[in-house]
């Protein structure tokens, strides 16, 4: 579900062929990278050294050389995870008061607040997945856990923001820029307790670009996923009679290849997009006795909320399926007899997380924020390009607004949650370009929006597709 790579982009937004990443900025990427920000779903542990809010208060730091101001910095309210969409998981962890305490946002705003038609927002997070490894550049590329998720891209906008504002003095004061610099978008927090308080609380513009590695190609859409586990609640049984308890082993393991091979030509998947993911089977670690209890999970991706009903139901199909063909398949054998017989019983499904929007600004028909980001000369993603989960999915349905996603390098071949992440330099500056051509495009047209009919809008000889927002 990941898009493809391509080499090292070159900058394609129209902007200055110059450097725009300071020595500074090189300095701040590699404090960045120094600071472990690991989410605490990943580590199971809150993060009581405040290493997030340390690597928050650099970017604001940096962010203030730029001219831009501190909004916001605090961890969100308790009462943002009592929600039935709020993953299992983020609710467990949220009972230790420190989790929250440890997990704040960071909002920064270049000039006065403005209304949402004259704002533009960007969201990047600073939290990263698990998984040390070597902070490096040898002056092409960087290196470290977050190089491309999302610290590279974190500080490439910054220069972006930096650089158009030296080139349009209309920026902070006839259009705001909003940086949002989020907690919780790794270990599988969904953005529940980073970027959605902050949207809810108003903090988006006209435009709003999540900086995730795309390639350069802006891409509208966002899928959201459901996380289903699969859970056998049997008796133990010691090794020397395994006839006399359930094997969950056996059980779960059979259910996961039947997922594997039949989940995806149900019928209600025929059209889906989204991709599905059998993964995480556990029942214990010992080889002398016969685990009755266990769990397997399966995440599956969803373009929209009717592809997400839809696969709900197609999985809760095919475990029924599933349960009926391993009681076939074992009824009459000496030691899994028993478990056939009660696998219906003894096997629950339930959800870890479900009923998430997914985002699909490519069905708003939104021209003029469209044209905004083609005048910068930033590509868009083909309809053939798969989408990613991502924060971008809390954007879904908020009026007056224009989502995308957008920034350097690809998740998969820049190691991305993998060992051995980087992000090349190279991409960082063409990132960091066309965030300047972005916004010197708003304002461009923003401020033609505004111009009397009776005056051109354009150079002689060249016209404006202009549309209202």
């Amino acid at each position: 579900m990941r898009p493809p790579c391509g080499g090292a982009a070159q900058p394609s937004s129209g902007g200055p062929s110059a450097a725009l990443l300071t020595a500074a900025d090189h300095d701040l990427l590699l404090a960045l990278l120094r600071t472990p920000t690991v989410s605490p779903l990943e580590t199971g542990e809150p993060d009581t050294r405040d290493r997030l809010r340390q690597a928050q208060r650099a970017y604001a730091e940096a962010a203030g050389r730029a001219g831009l101001g501190v909004v916001r910095h605090a961890a969100p309210e308790q009462a943002a995870l009592h929600r039935d969409d709020v993953p299992a998981a983020v609710r467990a962890a949220a009972r230790d008061p420190a989790f929250l305490a440890g997990q704040p946002s960071l909002v920064l705003r270049l000039g006065p607040a403005r209304p949402r038609r004259q704002t533009v927002m960007f969201n990047v997070h600073l939290d990263t997945v698990a998984g040390s490894q070597p902070v490096t550049f040898d002056g092409e590329r960087f290196t470290g856990r977050g190089a491309v998720d999302a610290k590279g891209p974190a500080v490439a906008l910054l220069a972006g923001v930096r650089a158009a504002a030296a080139a349009e003095p209309a920026l902070g004061r006839e259009v705001s820029v909003l940086v949002q610099a989020v907690c919780g978008e790794e270990g599988g927090a969904m953005g529940t307790f980073g970027t959605r308080p902050l949207v809810e609380a108003g903090y988006v513009g006209r435009l709003n670009v999540f900086c995730e590695p795309t390639g350069l190609r802006h891409l509208p859409r966002a899928t959201a996923s459901m996380t289903a586990r699969l859970r056998a609640a049997g008796e133990d049984a010691v090794d020397d009679r395994p006839q006399a308890g359930h094997n969950a082993t056996v059980l779960l393991g059979f259910l996961a290849q039947y997922l594997a091979a039949e989940f995806g030509s149900h019928p209600a998947r025929a059209d889906a997009t989204g991709t599905a993911c059998v993964a995480g089977l556990h029942t214990g670690h010992a080889h002398n006795r016969v685990y009755g209890t266990g769990s397997l999970l399966v995440n599956v991706a969803y373009a929209d909320a009717a592809e997400g009903a839809a696969a709900e139901q197609a999985l809760s199909d095919t475990v029924a399926d599933g349960l009926r063909a391993f009681t076939a398949r074992f009824a009459g054998t000496r030691d899994f007899a028993r478990t056939a017989a009660e696998a219906v019983a003894l096997t629950r499904l339930e959800w870890d997380k479900r009923g998430l929007p997914a985002l699909r600004a490519d069905l708003l028909g939104d021209l003029w924020a469209e044209e905004v980001l083609a005048a910068a000369a930033v590509p868009r993603q083909t309809a053939a390009e798969p989408a990613f989960t991502c924060d971008a999915i809390w954007m879904h349905g908020v009026p007056g607004t224009y989502t995308t996603v957008l920034g350097p390098g690809r998740l998969d071949t820049n190691n991305a949650h993998a060992a051995g992440e980087f992000v090349a330099l190279a991409d960082l500056e063409a990132f960091a370009a066309q965030v300047r051509a972005l916004l010197l495009s708003f304002t461009d047209r923003l401020r033609a929006r505004r111009r009397p009919a009776s005056t051109p809008a354009t150079e002689p000889g060249k016209t404006s597709k202009g549309n209202p927002a």
